[in-house]
This record gives C-alpha cells, sequence and structure tokens, in this order.
C-alpha cells in the first residue's frame, strides 16, 4: 500500500515537473517573441502584409513667350506578359456569360490596339520561352498611351501587365526642336534646353505605403503618403512658336533651293536682346530623334562658328566713327586690289577699277580693299577691344550645351593678312548668336544687351527664377550706331541686291556676308557660307534679323540669303504690328 502512494506521488511531481516544463517554453517563448525577436518579427509580417507604391513627380514644361506647351510630361505604359502563363482563359461579359479565349485571339486583340500584329506577339512569346521555358517577363509594347492601355487593360488578359512611367512629348514637333532638346529613353536630358534648364524642370519621385489583404490588394484607408512627390518648374522662353514655324518653312525651301548643307534663322528683339525666332534647318523632331543625323541634332546658331565675312564690316565702319577717324562720307579710292606697305594682299569680291567711295559706298559696295584702307587708321589694338565688346570671342549669356565662342585670336598674333581680314569677317569665327548680337547693339543705340533665350523657371508654388540679367554694355556711341545703320540703309537701296531686300513702306538696314571657308591645312575649301544681318525699322530699329546659309550651290553668294532675310523681316513687321517708317532715309552719299 505504502509503495502504490510512493508512486503516485513520484507521478504527480513528474507531471508537475512536466506541465511547469512546458510553461517555462511558452514564457521563454513569449518572450523571444514580444521582447527578444519583436521588432524582426513585426518588420517580417509588415513585409508581408504592406507595400510601396512610387508617386511620380511630373517633369516641368518647356513653353514659348505665349505659354504654348513646346515640351510637356505624359504618363506612358510599358506591356508585358508572362511567358509562361500565357494560355487560354475565360473571360466574362459584362451581362455575366462566360466565354472562352484563345492565346491567339487574344494576342489578335491586344495587337489591334497597339498597331502590332497578334503573329509579332505571339513571336515573342515564342522567342522568350526558347531562351527560357520558365520565362515570366516579355515586353510586347513600349510607352502606349492612356488610351491604348485603357483598351488593353479593359480586355481583362490575366497573363497581360502594364507598368506605368513618365514619358516627355513635343506636341509641336520639330518646330524649335534643335533648341528645345530631348531627352533619352530613361528621361535623362540630352540636349538643348531639356538639358541646360534640368535643374529648372527635374521632378523627384515620392512614394506610398499601403496595407493589402490576402488577395494582395491595398485595404481601403490603409494608403499614406511617405514621401511627397515634386513636380519640376516651368522654363518660359522668349521664343515665338508662331514666328518660330515661319522662319523654318521659308528657311527649309530656301536652303533645298539652293542645295546648301544646312541654315540658320535668328530674329531678336532690339531693345531687349529677347530671341524670338531661332530657326535651323536640317530640324530635329525630338520625338523621332533617330531620324535625324546625329550632326544635325544640335543648335548650330550656338555651337557652330564660321568666318562671318563682310557682315563685320559695319562692326569696322561703327568702331572708326565711334573714335572719331570716319564718318559716313570719308573718302576712300578703293581699286579692285589693295597691296599695304607690310605685304599684305587685299582684293574684292569682284575686278574693277579704282572707285571713288565713301564709308557709305564702302558699305554698300561690300568693298574690302575700301574698308582695308580707312581700317588701318586705327590700331590692331584699339579693333581688337571693339570687336571684344561687340560680343566676338566670347560665349554668351544663355549657357547653352555645347556652346563656341568662336575664335578671335589676340591682336598681338595677328599677321599681317590678318590685320586686315578681320576687317572684312575673315581670320576670325563667330556664331550666328554673336553675329546677331552684335547687330542688335547697333541697332540699340550702341549697347549690346545679353542674349536672352529663357525668360526664367517657374516654380511650382509660383516663384520666378533664374530671370537672365538685362544690364547693357556701351559698344560705341549712340551716334555712332545710328549713322552705322543710316549707312547700312544703302545696301537695300544702292547694292547689288536690286529690290530683293526692300519691304514696303518700311527702312531697311542690312549688310551681306559671303566668307570662303577655311580647309583646316592653311587652304581655302569651294565652298561659301553666306549670310544676311539686318534690321527695321531703321530709323528706330525694333528687331534683327539674320540668315545663314552654308554651301549653297545654284547661288554661291550672300544673295542666296537675301529672299529668306526679306520674308521672315516682312513677317516679323507684320506679327508684331510695327508701324510702317515715317521718316525719309538720309541718303547719304555713297561717291565723291
Amino acid at each position: 500500500m505504502q509503495h502504490a502512494n510512493r508512486t503516485s506521488r513520484r507521478r504527480a511531481v513528474i507531471a508537475v515537473i512536466c506541465v511547469l516544463g512546458v510553461f517555462a517554453a511558452f514564457v521563454i517563448r513569449l518572450i523571444d517573441i514580444q521582447v527578444v525577436n519583436a521588432s524582426q518579427l513585426q518588420a517580417d509580417a509588415s513585409d508581408k502584409t504592406s507595400g510601396e507604391l512610387t508617386v511620380y513627380g511630373e517633369r516641368g514644361d518647356i513653353v514659348d513667350s505665349s505659354g504654348e506647351v513646346l515640351a510637356g510630361s505624359v504618363m506612358r505604359y510599358d506591356l508585358s506578359v508572362s511567358p509562361a502563363n500565357v494560355n487560354q482563359f475565360t473571360r466574362t461579359g459584362d451581362d455575366g456569360k462566360k466565354t472562352k479565349v484563345s492565346v491567339e485571339q487574344a494576342a489578335s486583340e491586344v495587337g489591334d490596339i497597339i498597331g502590332v500584329s497578334g503573329k509579332d506577339i505571339l513571336g515573342i512569346v515564342s522567342d522568350a520561352l526558347d531562351e527560357n521555358a520558365d520565362s515570366l517577363y516579355a515586353r510586347i509594347a513600349k510607352s502606349v498611351d492612356v488610351d491604348q492601355y485603357r483598351a488593353v487593360d479593359a480586355l481583362d488578359i490575366p497573363w497581360l501587365y502594364a507598368k506605368k512611367h513618365p514619358a516627355r512629348f513635343y506636341p509641336n514637333g520639330a518646330i524649335a526642336g534643335n533648341v528645345v532638346g530631348f531627352v533619352g529613353s530613361d528621361q535623362e536630358p540630352l540636349a538643348g534646353v531639356e538639358r541646360f534648364m534640368n535643374t529648372c524642370l527635374k521632378s523627384q519621385n515620392g512614394t506610398q505605403a499601403y496595407q493589402r489583404g490576402k488577395d494582395g490588394v491595398a485595404i481601403p484607408g490603409s494608403v499614406q503618403t511617405t514621401q511627397p512627390a515634386e513636380n519640376g518648374g516651368t522654363v518660359k522662353l522668349t521664343l515665338d512658336s508662331d514666328l518660330q514655324w515661319y522662319a523654318q518653312q521659308r528657311l527649309a525651301e530656301q536652303v533645298t533651293a539652293t542645295k546648301g548643307t544646312w541654315g540658320i534663322v535668328t530674329v531678336m528683339e532690339a531693345k531687349t536682346g529677347k530671341i524670338k525666332a531661332l530657326a535651323e534647318y536640317p530640324s530635329v523632331d525630338p520625338t523621332n530623334v533617330s531620324a535625324t543625323d546625329p550632326e544635325d541634332r544640335g543648335a548650330r546658331a550656338f555651337t557652330t562658328p564660321y568666318e562671318p565675312g563682310s557682315t563685320f564690316k559695319a562692326l569696322i565702319a561703327a568702331s572708326l566713327i565711334d573714335a572719331g577717324l570716319a564718318d559716313p562720307t570719308t573718302h576712300v579710292v578703293a581699286d579692285g586690289w589693295y597691296y599695304p606697305s607690310n605685304g599684305a594682299e587685299i582684293k574684292d569680291s569682284f575686278p574693277h577699277g579704282p572707285m571713288n567711295l565713301t564709308l557709305t559706298g564702302v558699305i554698300a559696295e561690300s568693298s574690302n580693299t575700301g574698308i582695308s584702307q580707312l581700317g588701318e587708321k586705327m590700331s590692331a589694338k584699339d579693333r581688337y577691344e571693339y570687336l571684344q565688346k561687340f560680343g566676338v570671342g566670347t560665349k554668351s549669356s544663355i549657357g547653352f550645351p555645347g556652346e563656341s565662342s568662336g575664335v578671335l585670336h589676340p591682336w598681338e598674333k595677328w599677321d599681317n593678312q590678318t590685320f586686315y581680314a578681320t576687317m572684312f569677317g575673315q581670320g576670325l569665327t563667330s556664331t550666328a548668336i554673336q553675329d546677331v548680337s552684335a547687330y542688335q547693339a547697333l541697332a540699340n543705340g550702341g549697347v549690346r544687351l545679353p542674349a536672352q533665350l529663357v525668360e526664367g523657371c517657374q516654380q511650382p508654388d509660383g516663384t520666378l527664377t533664374n530671370a537672365p540679367s538685362s544690364d547693357g554694355t556701351r559698344v560705341v556711341s549712340e551716334n555712332a550706331a545710328d549713322l552705322t545703320v543710316q549707312m547700312l540703309e544703302s545696301v537695300p537701296t544702292e547694292g547689288h541686291f536690286g529690290t530683293t531686300l526692300q519691304i514696303p513702306g518700311y527702312r531697311v538696314a542690312a549688310k551681306s556676308g559671303t566668307a570662303q571657308q577655311g580647309d583646316g591645312s592653311g587652304g581655302l575649301k569651294s565652298t561659301y557660307i553666306v549670310s544676311m544681318t539686318g534690321m527695321a525699322p531703321a530709323e528706330d530699329p525694333e528687331y534683327v534679323v539674320s540668315v545663314t546659309i552654308a554651301n549653297p550651290t545654284t547661288i554661291r553668294s550672300s544673295a542666296a540669303a537675301a529672299p529668306t532675310f526679306q520674308q521672315v523681316l516682312t513677317q516679323v513687321l507684320k506679327s508684331y504690328d510695327v508701324p510702317p517708317s515715317t521718316e525719309p532715309a538720309p541718303n547719304w552719299p555713297t561717291r565723291f
């Protein structure tokens, strides 16, 4: 009996120990869960029941002076399939009726929407499976628009997926394309305003966190913004898109007609320095960049320097007048050749005997020998400093990617020929922007203003940043500038262009340029870059227009640029309601 009692007590003790052991194990496990590994377990649970979404910020718009969008942002969708899961499926109609949909039918339906054949889609699936029988991804379309995405989504195909992302659109295509620039497939800016104003335009993506149910769908009310998205600012350009379109059309016609290789038209407000049009041909369409040769995708107005030729005679004339070394009636006998004492040789563009010209006549006849004889009255140092003040050899303040400063060698390095050649736009190089900016100084009473392409960056909160400076630089006196413009009126009235440059009712001042280009080895090419730069109304200039055409073959002189100059300047005066001239031209004598 006592043995039985002892056995029972032992069993009871063992049972109690076991219960205490189990209880202790639970306590230890509870401590481990709630204290030791609580953070990790919570994080693991959160990973399984929560998700994160990217909230895309919008890249800012690029607009013209009136607010018309030249570049904007839009959502696009990449479509993909899971090849290993591509199979027949059941579709439930709006009436609740269920129908079987074959793979071929589904592919055909999608193809009809995105503009490819169903056969092509099936080929993508087949290729992916050939590489990997368990493939879960193959892209069938890139950057479809919202309407296409919605139509595809409505097909309710279980193995078809869409991933959205922001993309760039350019509603005007190639209009101002060389200026606006473009972005890459990864939305990184590659050229033009898109690139050099990226600090303004770029956006910042945000994030949203949410809790999801067993089906993976976000639980209503659980979505929280953890990092707000930030939109980019709006870049407002000085361009007038309507004028830009007109200039590009006329330029393309003339470059094609003269069988040139490229051309530039620039229109600038004389009293502000704002660029109203900057047309180029060939032009790039930012929506189809690959269709344009790489050398034609930039803005040559900024990046391509060339010897400007005789347009620079106006700058030398203004400098001489400003220095008190000449006036519009100063005499010079200009022969077909001039042989200065330093051994240089200067010739005019056409053979002729001695001509008794005034400085005005030198401009009208575009005489190299005449400007050389008058220009030698000024030292090389002084002439160099005047050219610098006109902006030659210096980049503009715009900051365009790849902009060239041109070449203006220090006057100490000029050889005997260069001493004279720089008087008629050779022995140096400049860009189209520098040329039009120099003439803006003449049109603005001798004050050169910073060239403006961007009016500023409008931030999402409405504040305006990046406003350009409007501080001008006095180049020559107002009198010297006005007299030079008056002399330039002789080119349309008494030059070699007949009535080509004239605009009824307006006094027009202009100067031609024809420069044979160097071959890089000390010789000259057989091709020319020709130009025409001028302004109107001459008595109080409002706009400056410059036209440059490279390598024309049917007309190998500045006459190739003259019609486009007249057409664009006429359109400018009409577009901005510039009143006709009311004062007669002074008609300075061209001969004595």
